[in-house]
């Protein structure tokens, strides 16, 4: 039997000195009063008024109930430490606490068995079974959805099987002298808490989730040395002892001081007069808002609860602004305390974070200080953001130290950074929200608090596409509002995404959304759609269709480029661009001629944004006479203008995207160049029948939608597309079930929608393998919640690979070999190249950040699954000392390059050399 104070005796923390040595701990009851405190402090003062009114509709008491039940189980989450399988984990404290009857077995440390029977889920089984015995719980009920929070807090949801061997090995649980204690603590964490108003509650999945992720965010703040001090090791042996309520509030007091959590944002309503909202947001000097964003801000107002909003405008017109205004009013509204801002890619999210900052840094509504995040892989390298955190403290983002957009030390990382209050990121880190992996409950606090804007929707595949159904379903259920935009949409995928919001509020899209409403278009959940009237200057562009040789090429630009001006050629593979560029550098010479793709070195590629904006950006400087031929990241990325472009057969909608960087910007241009005009290109010949894309354009985007974009593009039956009118119509006809093209096509026409169509369903089935599951009913607990998941997301590589159906190629960190054989940065780097790297010793934080941005894509040739498990053992033979003791650059696949930028990577079935140039890229041949 144990005596009356054996609870006391239970230890949470422990801390040991280099020769492992116990020096300091922490007692259970204390760290359990320091996570409720710590909840009750979230809840105050900083958790989102949205995410506390979503758990509140789930209980009786409503808001004062969610700051009750947070405290209470954040109280007792870690009441299963109260185990032998916990215990005797430290013998010095085991002992101790055997002293006061408390008798943990030394063998079970080494039992198999012990890890598997985790304070977690000791912690679930008490919990669940003290409220059905004591208080009559439903065991069925809420009983084991609230013992499923304490069972989550680890970041992973108990299974059924974990939970059986938890009940089977009472000697790892603890029974007798261990059961009475873990009622103690329970009991004494229910004074003046009435848990029988409770007993017939059913709390919605989307309320378990966030409760578990309050306590999560109670329990790692309070497990924190810094802000809640441990004892030494000295006091173990004194009498145990409790807080008074005065000392305990004094400690948690100075450690919430200590911690210094930047404030929530209040939306202000803006107001009726959306011209000015504009000039006091983005340009006092305008004349007011574009017609689109009067109409997405109108939209967001006259909405009667929180939706989904879709954006459909063309390229220019000013979505990003309708965007950040109508996340105002839809915060306003909802209670929202930030915003997530979700892009394609890392280079469109750095670009961006500058414009969001601007508009918040004009944003009212804030007391004091606020938290924003830059979140993608590669955030340590963006210039703009590094250097923001300081150790112990938050900055401001510039140059002053008193600035109220600030990144906090504490809200960085992969976990913890997409809890800030706004985040621009790329939409890796939204998808991760649908996928099964670990601290899942986290990611889902941090959008559920907040509006969350995704830009260029349409660039997402039926892979990563279920992903965002599934989180749009979540959004939905969470009460979440979501403005997502587009150039175009076919209708057929708007209605999916309105359906999968509204499937997570249980209400279903208004039907005419499945029709085309008209463009540019404004439409939401529920309501009609709000057709905009077009404004502004049209453009209207000549079509030419080149044949598929370099010859003609050439002769087209001399043709065109006479008298001067600046083209760019749009490749769908980065081969095509490298071969183009060859060809055209010897004909114009290589400095009338920039090439930009995806696989140059990250330090390179921003190097040759920042050029190309320079020079074609909205105040660039333009030279007489260039030529860029790029990827399709000239898409997306930067805000540039041509005179004249060639491109490879797309499918239509990105063909449009293209367009839309011709003649974007009102600027003088040469005589032959004042009517826009763009030649087709990348087919096997345009005289064919039917005619069938190059073979790299059908790799990439199928042979489907390009079979249907030559019929819509061909000569025989477009000469030219007036933008924006014709952009809604060619994308409905090129998605819609409508037969188009000659007659002799329509059997090569239906071959590839038949294979398309079974493409799309193997990996619709692909994506749900770690897909989650949709939120379902009120009786669901978080029991095998993400079952089979893919384990932690820590690895952006990793986690960004499953939701893009591993599209993301190899990342390699390149560096060259000196003379002498040893290491030096790449000698061609404007800043850091040529220096020596240290072999044995860690690497200095400045020159790792210099190595970590000379990553680099390996080719699909070199990744692919028959070759790549082999190219990875050719590269894992570079493994240096001071690259894992780098926590940058610990785990990265390294390529050497010899002195002439050369490397041969061969084992098994892997033979390549590659080669890397500054001006072309990397570059791959068979060995």
């Amino acid at each position: 039997m144990a005596d009356k104070v054996a609870w006391l005796s239970t230890w949470a923390k422990s801390v040991c000195d280099d020769r492992r040595r116990v020096t300091h701990w922490l007692p259970l009851h204390q760290h359990l009063d320091d996570s409720a405190a710590v909840a009750g402090r979230l809840v105050d003062c900083w958790l989102p008024r949205q995410v506390l009114h979503r758990i509140a509709c789930d209980l009786p008491d409503g808001l004062e109930g969610v700051r009750t039940l947070a405290c209470w189980l954040a109280a007792v989450h870690d009441v299963g430490k109260c185990s032998p399988a916990f215990a005797v984990q430290v013998d010095e404290l085991a002992d101790r606490m055997r002293e006061h009857g408390l008798v943990a077995h030394p063998a079970l440390a080494r039992d198999p068995e012990r890890r598997a029977a985790s304070h977690a889920l000791v912690g679930h089984v008490a919990v669940r079974d003290w409220l059905e015995r004591r208080h009559g719980f439903s065991r069925r009920g809420v009983a084991n959805q609230l013992g499923g929070v304490v069972g989550s807090h680890h970041g992973v949801s108990p299974e059924d099987g974990q939970l059986r061997l938890v009940r089977s090995r009472p000697d790892l649980r603890g029974t007798g002298p261990w059961e009475q204690a873990r009622e103690l603590f329970l009991e004494r964490a229910s004074r003046g808490v009435d848990l029988q108003r409770y007993r017939d509650v059913r709390l919605s999945l989307p309320s378990q989730v966030l409760l578990t992720a309050i306590v999560i965010v109670a329990d790692w703040i309070a497990s924190n040395a810094d802000l809640f001090a441990l004892y030494p090791i000295s006091t173990a042996g004194d009498a145990p002892v409790e807080l008074t309520g005065q000392e305990m509030r004094q400690r948690l007091d100075t450690a919430w001081a200590r911690l210094d959590l930047p404030l929530r944002w209040t939306a202000q309503p803006p107001g009726v007069d959306v011209d000015q909202l504009f000039r006091d947001r983005f340009d006092s000097r305008a004349a007011g808002a574009r017609p689109v964003q009067a109409a997405t801000v109108q939209t967001a107002s006259g909405l009667t609860r929180p939706g989904l909003v879709i954006v459909e405008a063309p390229m220019g017109a000013g979505k990003t602004e309708a965007a950040l205004m109508a996340a105002e009013v839809l915060a306003a509204a909802s209670g929202a305390e930030g915003c997530f801002v979700a892009l394609p890619t890392q280079a469109t999210t750095n670009a961006m974070f500058e414009r969001v900052r601007g508009w918040l840094e004009r944003l009212p509504g804030r007391d004091g200080a606020v938290s924003v995040m830059l979140a993608h892989g590669k955030v340590s390298l963006n210039d703009e953001f590094a250097g923001l955190v300081r150790e112990g403290r938050f900055r401001g983002v510039g140059d002053s130290d008193d600035a109220w957009l600030v990144a906090h030390q504490w809200l960085s990382g992969r976990k913890k950074g997409v809890l800030a209050s706004f985040v621009v990121g790329t939409i890796d880190q939204v998808l991760f929200a649908g996928l099964k992996s670990r601290h899942l409950m986290l990611r889902h606090l941090a959008l559920a608090g907040k509006v969350v804007i995704i830009d260029e929707v349409h660039a997402y595949d039926v892979y990563m596409s279920q992903y965002l159904h599934r989180v749009l379903h979540w959004l939905g259920a969470y009460g979440v509002p979501v403005v997502l935009l587009s150039a175009t949409l076919p209708a057929g995928r708007r209605a999916e995404l309105l359906a999968a919001y509204d499937s997570g509020t249980g209400t279903t899209a208004t039907r005419v959304h499945d029709r085309d409403p008209g463009y540019p278009v404004v439409v939401s959940s529920g309501s009609a759609p709000r057709v905009v009237l077009q404004s502004g200057a049209r453009t209207e562009v000549q079509l030419d269709h080149l044949a598929d040789d370099l010859d003609t090429l050439v002769a087209y630009l001399r043709e065109y480029l006479v008298d001067g001006g600046c083209a760019v050629i749009v490749r769908n593979t980065v081969t095509r661009v490298q071969e183009t560029a060859a060809r055209l550098e010897a004909e114009f010479g290589s400095e009338h001629v920039t090439v930009n793709h995806s696989r140059f070195l990250g330090c390179d590629r921003a190097r040759i944004d920042q050029d190309l904006l320079r020079r074609f950006g909205p105040r660039g400087r333009r030279p007489a006479l260039h030529i860029v031929v790029a990827s399709q990241v000239v898409e997306q990325s930067l805000d540039v203008d041509f005179d004249l472009m060639v491109t490879d057969l797309a499918p239509v909608d990105l063909v449009l995207q293209r367009l839309g960087r011709l003649h974007r910007h009102e600027r003088d241009r040469p005589a032959r160049l004042r009517t826009a005009r763009c030649a087709l290109t990348g087919t096997q010949a345009w005289q064919a029948d039917p005619v069938r894309a190059v073979r790299g354009s059908r790799r990439v985007y199928g042979e489907h939608t390009l079979l249907r974009a030559a019929a819509l593009l061909h000569r025989n039956v477009r000469e030219s597309i007036t933008l924006p009118s014709d952009i809604s119509a060619l994308v409905q006809q090129a998605y819609g079930e409508d037969r188009v093209g000659p007659r002799s096509w329509q059997q090569a026409m239906d071959e590839a929608r038949v294979a398309s169509e079974a493409l799309s369903r193997r990996r619709k089935d692909a994506a749900r393998a770690f897909l989650l599951d949709s939120v379902g009913t009120g009786n669901r607990t978080l029991i095998d919640w993400v079952r089979a998941g893919v384990g932690d997301t820590d690895d952006d590589h990793q986690g960004a690979a499953q939701v893009r159906d591993g599209e993301e190629s190899l990342e390699v960190l390149v560096v060259q070999q000196d003379v002498d054989g040893g290491l030096m940065t790449a000698e061609w780097i404007e800043r850091g190249g040529g220096e020596p790297v240290p072999l044995d010793s860690a690497v200095e934080p400045k020159q790792a950040r210099v190595i970590a941005a000379c990553g680099v894509r390996l080719p699909l040739a070199m990744c692919h699954p028959g070759i790549v498990d082999e190219v990875i053992a050719a590269l894992e033979a570079n493994r240096f000392t001071s690259f894992w003791q780098t926590p940058l650059l610990k785990g990265q696949l390294v390529l050497v390059l010899d002195t002439d930028r050369s490397a041969v990577v061969r084992h098994g079935k892997a033979d390549f050399r590659v080669t890397y140039d500054p001006r072309r890229g990397l570059m791959h041949e068979r060995g």
